[in-house]
């Protein structure tokens, strides 16, 4: 019988500095930091590797889930006993559309009912004084007591956990649901969930409100003291970080400005009578997920951590310094191109969510970006959870990632950078001044500028759109929203719920609520839930809040997609085969044997494919005048020479000069970057080198121009 083995001693522990010298070794000169050592859009250096001794000083390593600061979770049991709710959005605009989708989708796994309204009822408009293009964009057009029994007719509000979007101020909405509960029998003591209430967030995204700040901050107190008394399982102010995420923004911005956004409705609810304890318990953060995997796990645990110390900085109890985050996948990084490859990318997105620690999550559809999501993306999306908890079984972990050295480590330079400028956003005065001065949208279009670097040259990629294209893709429709019938039906239910209305009682009842604004209490909201149930709109309802003053404008955030120049590159070119048949054609001018050309040969067809462009492709050629015949007789008007570094100067220029001197126009296009001969191909009349990390949008623009492509 052999001898057993000894884990200990016949594998003996390294140390960090034995390691350090191997990998020295291995790397041969080259510099440690450049080469293996990434640099995140946060700031931080992500290392090759994590040791223990990465988590010295950090103290949270020794607290336990659902211990303060909560970084760890807000309960000791996580996800094992109340696990994240499943809060997908369903933005169809009909109520009765909306109602049937929802009743399929909570009889297929979805747990939580997350209503998203359209812009012209977050703005407070009826759908007949709303701009054309507002009523149903986005989400539910709700306007009337019939509109929310027929949006959820069959639902039992008090039954599941809700997300409602109520705009800048949230009276109107929340009257509008608290009326529909009350005329069905029910308390809105038993409802749960979230009135989404979020003025700065507005602000940040919109650029504008329809009050004045400070009015705002008064309905957003009368709200929620209306709460406190009639539905104290309800959060009512909302913290909405989602818009700098989805305008190309960072982690480390992300939890500052949620910080700083915080700490400002903390401030305007106490001015205003109300307790940290009665404050902060009502709150609910919502963020979005991006693509950074570990970055995004420590991101939630990071905010909890730091929102625990501001609520605590304010006397608010242990209760109050838990943070209650909704996060959603990030739109920034969604193609419209292969849309597909989104279903993959919010599975991660969602995987970092969870394993952060949200407390409920929208799955963004692969499609909802460019249409409303249909029953077949709306599923997917749904499923992405339901795989996560019945077969991941991330419902039986607790904080899966706590010990992890790495996560620990980022989660600890997370939270000290974003605390820095959280304090930036302080010392300018708050989050509002800082808005009205363009600060955090400074900040955020700087680390914007950056990514729009990284994507352009190919550092950072998005499958299917600047890297490796499918050109047999079948486009998906966009079906945009036909708002001018959608405007007229609304109208028309506008007109048949007003023809039921006793307009004394109603008008009585719209007198009472404008009587009540100035009441630091629960009156407002509850004259303007009887309202509702006298017949009164939201239009009426807005109007009769109505405060004369300037509303709050600044300049909005420039929210995008990160792979949008690279869509409109290949759509430019895809329009241009339409109206003429013609597919633009580079020729590959292959020298030499397979093994000397192929392999960037194919680097070219790829690049090229990314803007729908089609090469022709040969087996090479022996003769450079073998080769600039057939480039010439090919009819294409660029060529894209392909052939090793070690042959070019051979080869180049008598090539370009007898492909110049028949056809001055033709682009030339070099493939590779051989540094000690581009200044002589220059010369010699090459126009392009394409190279790993050539600026593809300017080349493919570039070429697009030459070659006439035109919608």
């Amino acid at each position: 019988m052999g001898t057993a083995l000894d884990i200990l001693s016949d594998f003996p522990t390294n140390t960090h500095a034995q390691w350090l010298a191997a990998v020295e070794k291995e790397l041969k000169g080259k510099p440690f930091d450049k080469t293996l050592v990434k640099k995140t859009y946060e700031g931080i250096d992500i290392q090759p590797m994590y040791f223990m001794h990465d988590l010295d000083g950090l103290p949270q390593v020794d607290t336990l889930p659902g211990q303060a600061p909560y970084l760890r979770g807000t309960t000791a049991s996580g996800h094992v006993v109340n696990a994240w709710h499943i809060a997908q959005e369903i933005t169809l605009a009909e109520p009765e559309a909306f109602n049937r989708a929802a009743q399929f989708d909570l009889g297929r796994g979805q747990n939580s009912l997350n209503i998203v309204l359209d812009r012209a009822s977050l703005h407070g408009d009826n759908p007949d004084q709303a701009p054309q293009e507002a009523v149903g964009a986005g989400g539910l057009s709700l306007a009337t007591l019939a509109d929310a029994q027929a949006a959820f007719a069959g639902i039992d509000l008090t039954s599941l956990p809700f997300r409602l979007t109520c705009g800048a101020t949230g009276i109107g909405p929340a009257a509008l649901l608290a009326a529909l509960v009350e005329e069905q029998g029910a308390s809105t003591a038993a409802l749960r969930g979230s009135l989404v209430v979020d003025p700065l967030g507005t602000l940040a995204v919109a650029g504008t409100l329809p009050c004045p700040l400070e009015t705002a901050y008064d309905r957003m107190a009368q709200l929620t003291r209306w709460a406190v008394a009639q539905a104290p399982e309800l959060h009512t102010i909302a913290v909405g970080v989602d818009g700098y995420q989805n305008s190309g923004g960072s982690a480390v911005q992300d939890i500052a400005f949620a910080l700083a956004t915080g700490v400002a409705y903390i401030r305007a609810l106490l001015d205003r009578g109300l307790h940290i304890d009665e404050i902060a318990p009502r709150m609910t953060f919502e963020f979005a997920i991006g693509g950074d995997f570990f970055m995004e796990i420590a991101k939630f645990r990071a905010a909890r951590l730091a929102w625990a110390q501001v609520v605590a900085s304010f006397g608010g109890n242990e209760e109050a310094q838990k943070m209650r985050i909704h996060a959603r996948t990030s739109r920034w990084n969604k193609t419209e191109v292969d849309p597909w490859v989104n279903m993959l990318r919010v599975s991660t997105e969602a995987f970092s969510g969870i394993a952060g620690g949200v407390d409920s999550l929208h799955v963004g559809p692969f499609d909802e970006i460019f249409r409303t999501p249909n029953e077949f993306s709306r599923r997917i999306a749904r499923n992405v959870h339901i795989v996560l908890k019945e077969e991941g079984h991330f419902d039986k972990v607790v904080d899966p990632a706590g010990g992890c050295w790495y996560v620990e480590k980022i989660t600890a330079q997370l939270a000290e950078k974003s605390w820095k400028l959280f304090q930036d956003v302080e010392a300018a005065g708050g989050m509002a001044k800082a808005l009205m001065q363009g600060m955090p949208q400074a900040e955020v279009a700087a680390v914007a500028e950056r990514r729009a670097k990284n994507i352009a040259t190919r550092t950072d990629r998005f499958v299917g759109t600047n890297m490796y294209p499918n050109l047999q893709e079948k486009r998906q429709l966009a079906e945009p929203v036909d708002h001018a019938a959608l405007q007229r039906q609304r109208t028309e239910a506008l007109a048949a719920h007003n023809a039921t209305v006793d307009r004394a009682a109603c008008d009585t009842a719209l007198a009472a609520v404008r009587d009540s604004m100035a009441a630091q209490d629960a009156t407002l909201m509850t004259k303007a839930v009887q309202a509702v149930r006298a017949g009164a709109s939201l239009g009426q309802l807005t109007a009769a809040l109505h405060v004369d003053g300037e509303p709050a404008k600044v300049q909005p955030l420039n929210r995008h997609r990160g792979a949008e120049p690279f869509e409109r590159i290949r759509r430019l070119t895809e329009a241009h085969i339409a109206r003429t048949g013609q597919t633009p054609k580079l020729f590959l001018v292959n020298m030499g044997s397979i093994p000397q050309h192929k392999a960037r040969a194919d680097f070219a067809t790829a690049f090229f494919n990314v803007g729908a462009f089609e090469t022709i492709g040969n087996n090479g050629f022996a003769t450079v005048d073998e080769a600039a015949r057939a480039a010439l007789d090919s009819g294409a008007k660029a060529v894209v020479i392909c052939s090793t570094d070690a042959t070019y100067p051979e080869l180049v220029p008598p090539l370009v000069e007898r492909l110049k001197s028949a056809d001055a126009g033709i682009m030339v296009i070099l493939a590779g970057y051989p540094k000690e001969h581009v200044e002589a191909f220059t010369a010699a009349g090459v126009d392009e080198f394409l190279h790993v990390r050539v600026n593809a949008l300017e080349l493919l623009t570039k070429l697009q121009r030459h070659l006439e492509v035109t919608a």
